[in-house]
């Protein structure tokens, strides 16, 4: 199976702010010049999937827009990036030291800011792979986030298995806007 994993367009927010889960729309201008571009890449009548985090939601519903012969997406909340809990819209940089020590010391089972652990991430999102390669699709895509693709890029180097450290998370993931190609 080839799995599209498409990241949301720019957010409408100040830079340096920590937005995993938080709802945040995403700027209308970058989001059409990405749905143009998707429009002429993606297959025929391949599914889509979409997170359920609005700034991904926006994309897809444009990239329907040029496309007709595109279902309409499913939700799958599981593709929603990872939730920050306490420093949701805070500065990375005002974020204490100590946070991000106790969550590098722990980085699997660590929940930094007290609402999702790494490793619940990629549980979650392993459990979405499962349900795309159950479909029997050749192809598919997912408009999703940062953390979900470089949580993709982990399953398939490391199989479903407990993340060691922040060593083997992948730093790799397309600017907002970009999108990548993965053969499962």
């Amino acid at each position: 199976m080839r799995l599209w994993l498409v990241r949301h367009a720019r957010v409408k927010l100040a830079g340096g702010l920590c937005y995993g889960a938080s709802n945040v729309p995403a700027d209308l201008e970058h989001t059409q010049a990405v749905a143009n571009t998707l429009a002429t890449v993606l297959p025929f009548g391949v599914p889509l999937w979409v997170s359920g985090l609005g700034r991904a939601q926006q994309l897809a519903a444009a990239v329907r827009a040029h496309r007709a012969d595109l279902a309409s997406p499913a939700v799958d909340l599981r593709l929603n990036e990872m939730n920050f809990g306490q420093w949701e819209l805070q500065a990375w940089d005002a974020i204490p030291r100590h946070a991000f020590d106790s969550w590098m010391a722990d980085f699997a089972h660590h929940r930094f800011g007290g609402a999702e652990s790494s490793q619940e991430v990629i549980d979650r999102v392993a459990c979405a792979l499962s349900a795309t390669r159950e479909t029997g699709a050749e192809q598919a895509v997912w408009i999703c986030h940062a953390g979900v693709i470089r949580a993709v890029h982990y399953l398939t180097a490391h199989g479903a298995t407990t993340i060691e450290g922040v060593h083997q998370w992948p730093e790799h993931a397309p600017e907002p806007g970009g999108y990548i190609q993965i053969t499962l």
